[in-house]
């Protein structure tokens, strides 16, 4: 079985967080090599308790991770949201008023109005994506701070991960090995 080396560290808050990130992906790091902590209620799921300290979870290879969504993207599924129903609303009532032989004004009038309630309620749901992941990232600092993995393919990465993430104002900046079958 071969074994995996991960760098671990933890940040205090998301911006030193999301610039190690930044750090990492340009100088190599692929998105997959780099996971989260799970939200505190996958992690009580999986081990069967809650944790006081991310530091109780660093170098547990059961603790679920999560993948790291960035924060361009998170903005991305709120636009989806209030774009898509936006359009959505307006072609349905578009095409309702033509069906029924409408003339220009009323279809007009019918896509602005169906357009803006499918847009309002896009809004609501992005607004409820936002909060979720602003709440899963309190959650964690709540625990004492984000706990990220680095996973490392050779002992130049292993030095480069751990000097972005210093460098990133991380702490409790270490390296594990873990069986790969683990990981």
């Amino acid at each position: 079985m071969s074994e995996v080396k991960e760098a671990v560290a933890v940040f205090d808050n998301v911006k030193q967080l999301q610039d190690a990130i930044d750090e990492l992906e340009s100088s190599g790091f692929d998105r997959a090599e780099i996971s989260l902590l799970a939200s505190s209620g996958a992690v009580e799921t999986k081990l069967g308790h809650m944790y006081e300290k991310v530091e109780e979870l660093e170098d547990d290879a059961q603790v679920p991770r999560s993948a790291y969504v960035s924060t361009e993207s998170i903005g991305d599924a709120e636009g989806a949201l209030i774009g898509g129903l936006f359009y959505v609303g307006a072609v349905t009532a578009i095409g309702a008023v033509v069906a029924s032989g409408g003339a220009l004004l009323p279809i007009l009038t019918a896509a602005a109005v169906a357009g803006g309630a499918g847009g309002m309620a896009g809004a609501v749901l992005a607004a409820l994506v936002g909060q979720h992941h602003a709440n899963y990232l309190q959650e964690q600092l709540d625990h004492g701070g984000l706990l990220l993995w680095v996973r490392t393919r050779d002992a130049a990465h292993v030095t480069l991960a751990k000097d972005i993430l210093k460098r990133n104002s991380a702490h409790d900046v270490h390296v594990h090995q873990l069986s790969a079958a683990k990981v």
